[in-house]
């Protein structure tokens, strides 16, 4: 049994370092053609009740399964083996390898906007291997790294704030969006796909509830209190956006996506540096550009410290070679390594946008299928509180309406998505099969 090492506080930190990161400083930008400032915020305002929903409900999930792994766990006791079986597998190569590279590169393109002499594939790379590194040596080590990360980047979010409220306008804009919708209620609800991107990172706490002091209490209280703090933190930072930029200056973010690919190098592509060079000047902005540089790296910490610790119950399980497992008192050091691998590879080898693109449907439809596990509980003669019935079934209602949406408009991914099912389910029979002819 691992030490339990991780508290309160550090749950919530996890949960803060795993949500916050570019999202918020890019979505209102293109909200801001189309939707007014009313709007948007409302945009955000539900997409932080869907955050809690979720949050909530997957508070009561780790309070009837109080062991880490994540999906892989909650979806093997609650529903099947063979659907947390699918889970970690996405878990591992696309659930936190994929988004590692695409952070790393993200933290390469902004840290050569603070000095224009670096290299950003060969930064990323050197982040991933370092923070590969730490969180291999030891729990305490790991723990006391991350808490440092999360509390910087508490302060320079605060540091944020403080700029937008006592530099900045407060009064209500009066801007106009750039080309107004004629189907405001459609566009805000197409909005949210953008928004669940920003506020997704709200059950981080769970892939490690192995290590933490009382599971079954601070792992739900982390991702309902990070969740919140995050949601009350994005409507204020919004709030600064549509208050202090104008449609116009919100195009910064279209640059976005071509400067963390590394096919340019701009001095403004988020809305916290437009803001920043609005308020204080081109210095300022650069200063922002270190701030996002730490976001990422903070982000890339979280992901390299909690994902390795689903393919070490999979192997604990029989499901991945036993090297993947944690050993007593250390921390789950080959799956450490693994997942930093495969997040390296992906630095210098793939488009790794591409890649989120296609499974993100499938990290939704996990999660609305852990949600809907209180239901099947509740069958079974388990007792989920009402309130977290109720916010399962909000939640499960709006996946299920994003993946109709999302297979809608793209019907490939809902083929691509039966395939990689088929093809995870031939690999558990096959891996079951293997078990039994062993034992």
């Amino acid at each position: 049994m691992s030490p339990r090492t991780l508290g309160l506080k550090s749950g919530i930190g996890l949960v803060i370092a795993n949500m916050v990161g570019a999202g918020v400083f890019l979505s209102t930008g293109f909200m801001a053609q189309s939707l007014s400032p009313g709007l948007i915020l409302l945009a955000w305002l539900i997409g932080g009740v869907l955050a809690l929903c979720g949050a909530r409900a997957y508070a009561e999930v780790a309070r009837l399964v109080p062991e880490g792994g994540g999906e892989y766990r909650y979806l093997s006791s609650l529903m099947h083996p063979a659907l947390g079986y699918l889970a970690g597998w996405a878990s591992l190569l696309v659930g936190f390898s994929a988004p590692t590279a695409l952070d790393a590169l993200a933290a390469g393109a902004f840290a050569q906007a603070v000095a224009p002499s670096l290299e950003p594939r060969l930064v990323g790379a050197v982040l991933i291997i370092a923070l590969t590194g730490v969180h291999a040596l030891g729990l305490h080590v790991s723990s006391r790294v991350q808490n440092v990360l999360v509390a910087l980047k508490v302060v320079l979010l605060v540091g944020f704030v403080f700029v937008g409220v006592f530099f900045g306008s407060l009064a209500w804009p009066t801007w106009t969006a750039a080309a107004p919708t004629a189907t405001p209620v459609s566009e805000v609800l197409g909005s949210l796909f953008f928004i669940a991107f920003a506020f997704s990172g709200w059950n981080a706490a769970i892939y490690a509830a192995d290590e933490f002091h009382k599971p079954e209490v601070n792992v739900p209280r982390a991702m309902l209190i990070g969740c919140l703090a995050v949601a009350g933190l994005y409507l204020v930072v919004n709030y600064i956006f549509v208050a202090n930029l104008t449609p116009a200056q919100g195009t910064v973010v279209f640059k976005y996506d071509d400067f963390t690919q590394l096919r340019g190098q701009f001095d403004q592509v988020t809305l916290g540096q437009a803001v920043m060079a609005a308020l204080l000047g081109p210095v300022a902005a650069k200063v922002m550009s270190a701030v996002m540089l730490l976001l990422f790296i903070s982000a890339m910490s979280a992901m390299l410290l909690v994902g390795p610790r689903v393919y070490a119950a999979m192997a604990k399980d029989g499901f991945l070679p036993g090297f993947l497992a944690a050993k007593a008192g250390q921390p789950p050091t080959g799956a450490v390594l693994l997942q930093g691998a495969i997040a390296l590879l992906l630095t210098f080898t793939h488009d790794v946008r591409s890649v989120l693109s296609n499974v993100g449907a499938i990290l939704v439809l996990f999660a609305a299928l852990t949600v809907a596990g209180l239901f099947v509980a509740k069958a079974r003669g388990k007792a989920p509180s009402p309130v977290s019935l109720i916010c399962a079934g909000v939640y499960v209602i709006s996946a299920a309406w994003m993946l109709f949406e999302g297979f809608r408009k793209s019907p490939t991914l809902l083929l691509w998505v039966a395939v990689v099912g088929l093809v995870g389910l031939f690999a558990f029979a096959v891996t079951r099969f293997a078990q039994r002819k062993t034992a």
